[in-house]
């Protein structure tokens, strides 16, 4: 049952409070979408004082760190790993794509959504940013899957969000959301976080297969 002003968390040990993740993901995917659709039918500048999106040049640089490490690399599936510089020129190009006038969350997923009897509201906002208005859309469809949602692909085909996306610029900004979980999730776990690899890898997966079936 909902409870007035719970806070989604992602579980990923085991099966527990997974109905309740599910919920606040697509409710969470349902005013996402509300609120890019609206962006797409009457764009304005973002309402706060919000910086371009894309301006830290190590963002997202997944793909092109694991072409500069054979190491690491050749723990790749087999798609990814003969795959990797091809992957890592479209992830290049992913700020240029990413370009718009949107404010953006940047991080949207369950844990950053919080549910009230008739609102759902975004929280935790570091990562707010300016740009294309499909872009959160976008980087929140793997943790929905995750989560016990629909596929993103299929949540992308029917979306008026997307329908407007140039599809060059989907492909780039979706390569570098998964570089960014596949890279991340062959790394050491940070201190403190020793079930973050883990969580990264399972939003990988569903995001690589969403690359493949665009780029293969």
């Amino acid at each position: 049952m909902e409870q007035r002003g719970r806070l989604g968390r992602p579980r990923v040990r085991g099966r527990r409070g997974a109905p309740a993740a599910a919920a606040v993901a697509s409710r969470g995917l349902a005013a996402g979408a509300r609120r890019a659709r609206h962006a797409v039918r009457r764009p304005h500048p973002g309402p706060v004082d919000a910086g371009p999106i894309g301006l830290d040049p190590a963002a997202f640089s997944g793909w092109r760190s694991l072409a500069a490490d054979p190491a690491l690399a050749a723990r790749l599936d087999p798609w990814s790993r003969a795959n990797v510089d091809r992957l890592a020129a479209l992830e290049a190009d992913w700020a240029i794509a990413a370009r718009g006038t949107t404010l953006l969350h940047g991080d949207l997923r369950a844990d950053n959504i919080l549910l009230t009897d008739d609102r759902v509201l975004f929280v935790d906002w570091p990562q707010a940013a300016l740009g294309a208005p499909w872009v959160d859309l976008l980087c929140m469809l793997p943790s929905v899957t995750l989560q016990g949602g629909p596929d993103p692909a299929e949540v992308w085909r029917t979306s008026p969000v997307a329908a407007g996306a140039d599809p060059a610029a989907v492909d780039s900004v979706l390569a570098a959301v998964t570089g960014f979980f596949v890279h991340s999730a062959l790394l050491r776990a940070p201190p403190g976080l020793p079930h973050l690899r883990r969580f990264q890898r399972l939003q990988g997966r569903p995001a690589l297969a969403w690359l493949r079936s665009r780029v293969r």
